[in-house]
């Protein structure tokens, strides 16, 4: 089956990757849009497990201020090149991310930052993880995506290691 410039088109539209993986994803689900997307989110993971190793010590803070000016969120997403932390999807996801915590109030960045003691308490480990991490937790604007996936997601558009470095959330009357 010939692949079209208007499936690869409306692939890379869905997905925001390259042509050419789009036309390889194309190629190997026979034309099947759904099928090529999974071949690209595998091909997403693959890549984001492939890169995990390499140095990300450059990347961007955002500040985030929500309407009222009663919640407040600063968030560092690091890359490998301060090239990437100046682009534009870069600087969004690290938007998206700041508004998330705002939203939904994460405790922990990663199920391994969790403390022992801590999870141990919790009568099912798993739903609490969800909960508090930020990295498993559903995107408020595409609960159908965790921030893990939209990560990943960035990795494999750009080619380079991203992990979220820290964060922190403000809320007026909050004492912790």
């Amino acid at each position: 089956m010939a692949i079209t410039s208007e499936q690869i088109k409306e692939l890379r539209e869905a997905t925001s990757c390259g042509v050419i993986e789009c036309k390889k994803a194309l190629e190997e689900a026979a034309g099947d849009l759904g099928k090529a997307k999974e071949v690209l989110r595998k091909r997403g993971l693959e890549m984001a497990a492939k890169k995990s190793g390499r140095a990300a010590n450059q990347g961007r803070v955002e500040a985030y201020i929500h309407s009222g000016s009663r919640i407040g969120v600063l968030i560092e997403l690091n890359c490998e090149t301060d090239f990437v932390a100046q682009n534009q999807s870069f600087s969004t996801l690290t938007r998206d991310l700041a508004l998330h915590i705002a939203a939904v109030n994460p405790k922990y960045t990663r199920r391994e930052d969790i403390p022992a003691d801590v999870l141990s308490k919790q009568a099912d480990p798993e739903a609490y993880i969800k909960e508090v991490c930020l990295m498993e937790q559903n995107f408020v604007k595409d609960p159908g995506k965790t921030i893990q996936d939209c990560v990943n997601a960035l990795i494999a558009s750009i080619g380079e290691n991203i992990q979220v470095g820290r964060f922190t959330r403000y809320k007026v009357g909050d004492v912790e």
